[in-house]
């Protein structure tokens, strides 16, 4: 979809769902930034007439995906219709099968959504976490996501990492003690997530943005 807002083209309409883990305003700053128009909502249904969805995220993952409880099967239905799905931080990790952070120790796996196979774990006893602050991003693969970010710097916070079954689902790496999945994508390519934080990452971010509008609108 492509309307005109005074003087500035909006490229496609974006649905930011509010689980109550979000960083809701930056993000969506961003988002308009990069041609969006973005409604933050709490209601699936929302989903329907949206060109693409965000999912944000911040926190612990087993709360995560508590709040997200009533959004998995809407956001199923979307996935499986092709509408674009991105997730930012804990928003790219709930995308994966499931994550070893439960929310007290010793309760095992805690399911994801499972819509790119894989797990979240932990950085190695010893390394410093959270890992946060700004890394070098390395693309593994064309995605239109990464278009422009080859060797670009991105601005992570986070303690815990993907481990894809796949490693065609690994857009992108970075580098913290160990090689991890900085950007990944499932194999339609429809529903993808940065570990780090775009709307925080200056004009790599707005790229990765834009990026992800353009898209949406080519949908």
């Amino acid at each position: 979809m492509s309307t005109t807002q005074g003087s500035e083209e909006t490229l496609a309409d974006v649905v930011m769902v509010d689980y109550g883990l979000g960083n809701l305003r930056s993000a969506k700053r961003g988002l308009e930034r990069a041609g969006a128009n973005v409604v933050v909502s709490d209601d699936p249904a929302d989903f329907e007439d949206a060109d693409g969805i965000v999912l944000p995220g911040v926190g612990a993952f087993s709360e995560g995906m508590e709040n997200a409880g009533p959004f998995r099967e809407p956001l199923a239905a979307a996935a499986d219709e092709g509408t674009p799905i991105f997730g930012i931080c804990l928003g790219m990790q709930m995308l994966l099968t499931s994550s070893e952070e439960a929310a007290h120790a010793g309760e095992g796996e805690v399911e994801g959504l499972d819509f790119i196979p894989g797990r979240n774990v932990r950085f190695a006893e010893g390394q410093k976490v959270p890992h946060m602050g700004w890394n070098e991003l390395n693309v593994q693969c064309n995605h239109p996501i990464v278009d422009g970010v080859d060797g670009e710097y991105a601005y992570f916070v986070h303690s815990y990492y993907a481990v894809t079954d796949d490693e065609a689902a690994v857009v992108a790496t970075a580098d913290y003690g160990v090689e991890f999945p900085a950007v990944v994508a499932n194999d339609e390519g429809t529903v993808f997530g940065t570990q780090f934080h775009p709307e925080k990452s200056g004009e790599t971010g707005l790229t990765i943005l834009r990026n992800f509008v353009e898209f949406c609108a080519d949908q």
